[in-house]
């Protein structure tokens, strides 16, 4: 299975711009699929998540109220989207994607990830 991101690029403060992972392969046993970002000499942080099952979603406090999961069901539920809102400089990081049997909890254990899109922000 694989995943690809698209959707990266630079965006002045305040601005928006809308992330798009695509999964292929057996995608079945993608139970959830989420969002990462790494911003230099940071770690990687979750972002959110969303249940292909379902659509329930968990979101990291950082962007709750900003950041929209969401996934498309006339794809097989086979892509997700990641709509993101005033976005600030400090959300400047390279953006994952990512899918897993069970749960995004554990960074380290997560089946998938896609290859990253960068996200600029300039203020």
């Amino acid at each position: 299975a694989q995943l690809q991101a698209s959707g990266g690029g630079l965006v002045q403060a305040g601005g928006s711009l809308r992330l798009s992972c695509a999964a292929s392969g057996r995608t079945n046993s993608m139970y959830v699929m989420g969002w990462f970002r790494q911003a230099p000499g940071k770690e990687r942080e979750f972002l959110a998540s969303i249940k292909r099952d379902g659509g329930s979603t968990a979101y990291a406090d950082s962007v709750k109220g900003r950041f929209t999961i969401s996934i498309d069901n006339a794809n097989a539920k086979n892509t997700v989207y990641l709509q993101m809102n005033s976005l600030k400089p400090g959300d400047t990081a390279v953006y994952y994607c990512a899918a897993d049997r069970l749960s995004m909890r554990r960074i380290t254990a997560i089946d998938y990830w896609g290859q990253g899109t960068q996200v600029t922000v300039s203020s």
